[in-house]
């Protein structure tokens, strides 16, 4: 990969980090006002996703609040190498509104509607934010090669457990398209949806 290892394994660590915090924080000690705020940044969920337009494999974690109707996610993902000569890793930050729940029995709900927004950066010094000087002036790619913006909507099903270490798990779907993708779509009527929509798969596991 176009990166040092040492910094893979470091993201590694942060992520496996942050998914087993709610699993062995302690409660106890300290002010009232610490806990809380303590309390707050603990990671609620796991979660692992396949495709998406955020690399072929997603791992992450991600905090409920607003009656668990807003939810935001951290993840980061793999890219192997196909068309490219190395493998990549991605960074997602996300955002999740689910306006409603179904009950469908005690143990099972619907989440008709899941949707919201997200934005993906490459972690390789040969994409870049900004265009390099090597280019001509006046915006020769309008574009980021490194960054893009997303938007998404699907749905999801959850199985309550309510047991020690695990609250509930859900499963997903998401049908996404990034700015460039939508832009493509709307200047190039002979894209089909299959070239600009993506697919992915994944599952939640609610810890707190």
């Amino acid at each position: 990969m176009n990166m040092r290892l040492s910094n893979i394994k470091a993201l590694s660590v942060a992520v496996l980090i942050l998914c087993a915090v709610p699993l062995y924080a302690d409660d106890t000690g300290g002010s009232e006002k610490y806990q809380t705020v303590w309390n707050s940044l603990i990671p609620r969920y796991a979660k692992a996703q396949f495709a998406g337009s955020i690399g072929v494999v997603s791992f992450g974690t991600g905090w409920n609040y607003s009656k668990d109707r807003l939810e935001t996610d951290i993840l980061f993902g793999f890219l192997p190498k196909f068309a490219d000569t190395r493998a990549k890793v991605t960074f997602t930050v996300k955002q999740n509104y689910l306006p409603w729940q179904v009950s469908i029995s005690d143990k099972w709900y619907l989440e008709p509607l899941n949707c919201g927004l997200f934005m993906n950066a490459l972690m390789n010094k040969n994409y870049w934010v900004s265009e390099p000087v090597k280019y001509p002036a006046g915006g020769y790619y309008r574009f980021s090669t490194k960054v893009r913006f997303h938007i998404f909507a699907g749905q999801r099903f959850t199985l309550r457990l309510n047991k020690n270490g695990m609250k509930s798990v859900t499963g997903y779907y998401e049908i996404s398209s990034c700015d460039l993708y939508i832009i493509s779509a709307a200047t190039n009527k002979y894209l089909k949806p299959k070239d600009y929509l993506s697919l992915s798969f994944g599952l939640k596991l609610q810890i707190l």
